[in-house]
C-alpha cells in the first residue's frame, strides 16, 4: 500500500522522534544508517519532509536534522500525505486503475476494508506513539 519512500519516511520521523528527548540532531548519514537506505533516497526524503513542515533541519556545525515536540504531536497520515498523497487510500489491492465498488478486482471487497482501517491507523498515531513505543523497547526499527 505505502511506497518505499513513504515507509523509509516513517522511519526516519521515528528515529527523529526518538532523540528528542535527548536533543540530538542527526546528520544524513545518522538517518540513512538507522533506516538501512542509501544516503541519495535519504537526502531526497528528508528535504520534502523539512519542505512540508514535518522534520526541521539546520546547518552549522551543531546542525542536522531533528523535531519539535510540536511536530511529535503530528498525525502520521501527515506523512503519508506528504510521500504519497492521499490518493493511497483509494488503490486497488492488485494495482489496477478502474477498480471500484461498481467494477471491483478479485480482492476489491477484502481489500477496502484493510485500507480503511489502515487509514484510520494513520489518522489516529502520532509520531510520538510509534517513538515511544521504541524507546521503551516494545518495538524496534533495525531489521
Amino acid at each position: 500500500m505505502l511506497s518505499l519512500t513513504c515507509k523509509a519516511s516513517i522511519k526516519a520521523v521515528v528515529f527523529l522522534g526518538s532523540r528528542l528527548r535527548t536533543g540530538e540532531r542527526s546528520s544524513l548519514k545518522d538517518v540513512a544508517a538507522y533506516t538501512g537506505e542509501n544516503e541519495h533516497t535519504v537526502g531526497k526524503l528528508l528535504q520534502r519532509l523539512v519542505k512540508a513542515g514535518i522534520i526541521q533541519s539546520a546547518k552549522g556545525p551543531k546542525g542536522g536534522f531533528y523535531i519539535t515536540p510540536k511536530q511529535a504531536d503530528q498525525r502520521v497520515i501527515r506523512i503519508v500525505e506528504a510521500i504519497d498523497g492521499t490518493e493511497v487510500f483509494k488503490q486497488c489491492g492488485l494495482g489496477m486503475n478502474k477498480c471500484s465498488d461498481a467494477h471491483p478486482c478479485p480482492l476489491h471487497d477484502d481489500y477496502k476494508p484493510i485500507r480503511e482501517a489502515f487509514k484510520k491507523l494513520c489518522h489516529g498515531r502520532r509520531v510520538r506513539d510509534l517513538y515511544e513505543d521504541v524507546n521503551s523497547g516494545l518495538a524496534h526499527l533495525v531489521g
